[in-house]
């Protein structure tokens, strides 16, 4: 990186580029990317799991994109913590927002977000695309679910707040999501474009409470949804392309002067509607600072050109780019990314703030007084992989299962593997595999979506032959489909911190302190027994 240069020595071209933020593929700088740093002054980049090894090659990366850039870089990435993670070699990988939202400890949040910022920090990532503030209300939502710290708009402004300021702390820009919010649609704006049909009324008590606080405390950047909202935009247009959004409702109305930062316009919900290029027009007409387009170079360029063709046409006022370029400028430079600062790790109280964490969100929604369990006999678990790979669930294969930890807790134990949507012949691995068993536990994994593992799971739970327990992975809605089951319990991820702490819960070992953060059913935000 040459020396800082001011404002003013921007040219159009490059105050374009700092408006936007690209992805590339593999583990070193490619010569897309580098040449979209060069020939544009790119702004920002994102990584992905396919960007990341560990922490070492992560800051090797970021310094050499750093060095290629003339003006400082941001760097950012989805490290939320729990299931949705890009780096886990290296770093301490918080729980989910959902398992925070269980164990309601507001400092240790902020702890575990000022600790994990500090260690992206120091390998060169400045930005996390996080927390998210959706309200999760809506048991069918394919795509924020576990990510948000529940259904009580409070306690997701509580939290996500306290996270927000955390991450400021540990010398990261907090970008807090989905606005207006994502958390009550049935649909992934991955795939296509979902509405969110509610009045004024109920979006200001809900929706927007959570990025109302935030704004209170002064929240660096707020991303975008790809969502309609006919009760503040009735045409139809989804809230990152909306100028009555966007800049009606973010900043006159709710009074928010950071970034506004798009999601991804390679998503479904505008490359396949609108398309990139001129959604990234419509996003800066609109309001947005910073246009994120993650993958395909073709698109990227495309959106840069497409931006520049219309500041020459009249159709974006320079004065927009301006502003937009300016203010990303000032958040660089109030973040530190002109100085490089960056504040002490400490690995060891991230361990253990991760730990504390864990422990105080497992949570048992029914079943209580059967539990410890006994160790006498043998218990079979079945483990539902979760082999998929997307955005929203990049997860890798596992070894220390609840099985593992377990075993470790001095359990004689047998475990079985099956898939997401387990097979015949895995069904049958399962069957031969209990038989004789004093206690089966089924660790699922978004059953309430696979019809394969709520068949297993109400066949093995209607057998009086031993005691079954039920361990849901992911969402906490998965009891709706079984709610017959005698033994229940929340951990909202499968991470092996998570795990070890489900193990300790279940040998009697740790006491039940979680609260529901989300309605199942019968059991509403009560406090576990």
């Amino acid at each position: 990186m040459a020396a800082n240069r001011t404002f003013d020595q921007l040219d159009l071209k490059e105050k374009i580029g700092q408006l936007f933020m690209c992805g590339f593929d593999g583990l070193e700088p490619t010569d897309d990317i580098l040449s979209l740093i060069a020939e544009y002054g790119l702004g920002g980049v994102i990584y992905f799991r396919r960007n990341v090894r560990d922490a070492a090659q992560v800051a090797e990366l970021s310094s050499k994109l750093q060095a290629a850039a003339a003006d400082p870089l941001f760097i950012a990435i989805d490290q939320e913590g729990g299931m949705v993670v890009r780096l886990e070699e290296g770093v301490t990988v918080m729980p989910g927002a959902m398992a925070q939202g269980a164990a309601d400890r507001a400092e240790l949040t902020g702890e575990a977000a000022k600790l994990s910022g500090a260690e992206l920090r120091a390998i060169g990532i400045n930005m996390n695309f996080a927390p998210c503030l959706d309200v999760n209300n809506n048991p069918l939502n394919p795509v924020i679910g576990v990510r948000s710290y529940g259904e009580d708009p409070n306690h997701v402004a509580a939290l996500g707040t306290a996270a927000i300021n955390g991450y400021r702390d540990g010398g990261i820009v907090a970008v807090a999501k989905h606005f207006p919010g994502h958390g009550d649609t049935a649909a992934d704006s991955h795939h296509e474009l979902p509405s969110v049909p509610h009045g004024v009324e109920r979006l200001n008590e809900v929706e927007l409470l959570p990025f109302r606080q935030a704004i209170e405390q002064k929240v660096d950047a707020i991303m975008t949804a790809h969502v309609v909202f006919p009760a503040f935009e009735p045409g139809g247009i989804p809230a990152t392309l909306s100028r009555r959004i966007l800049s009606g409702l973010l900043r006159d109305q709710l009074g928010f002067d950071g970034v506004i930062v798009t999601d991804c316009l390679e998503m479904n919900a505008i490359a396949e509607t609108i398309g990139v290029a001129r959604g990234a027009v419509e996003a800066i007409k609109a309001g947005a600072d910073l246009i994120l387009v993650s993958h395909r170079i073709v698109r990227q360029t495309a959106a840069l050109e497409a931006v520049m063709e219309a500041v020459m046409t009249g159709e974006i006022a320079e004065a927009r780019i301006d502003e937009a370029a300016r203010r990303i400028w000032e958040l660089k430079h109030n973040r530190g990314l002109f100085a490089d600062a960056a504040p002490a790790t400490d690995a060891a109280r991230a361990e253990e703030v991760q730990r504390l964490l864990c422990e105080a969100s497992v949570t048992v929604v029914k079943g209580g007084d059967r539990l410890p369990l006994s160790k006498d006999g043998n218990t079979v678990v079945v483990w539902v992989e979760a082999r998929v790979g997307t955005e929203v669930i990049e997860v890798i294969k596992q070894e220390w299962t609840l099985g593992a930890a377990l075993t470790q807790a001095g359990y004689d134990i047998a475990e079985v593997r099956i898939g997401l949507d387990p097979t015949a012949e895995e069904a049958a691995d399962v069957r031969n595999a209990i038989e004789g068993s004093r206690t089966v536990i089924f660790a699922s994994y978004d059953a309430g979506f696979s019809a394969g593992q709520t068949a297993l799971i109400r066949e093995l739970s209607a057998n009086d032959n031993y005691a079954f327990v039920w361990v849901a992975m992911r969402t906490p809605y998965d009891l709706l489909v079984a709610p017959e089951a005698p033994v229940y319990l929340c951990v909202y991820e499968n991470k092996p911190a998570m795990m070890t702490a489900v193990a300790g819960v279940l040998s009697g070992e740790l006491p039940l302190s979680a609260k529901l953060p989300v309605t199942i059913g019968e059991y509403a935000r009560v406090t576990a027994l």
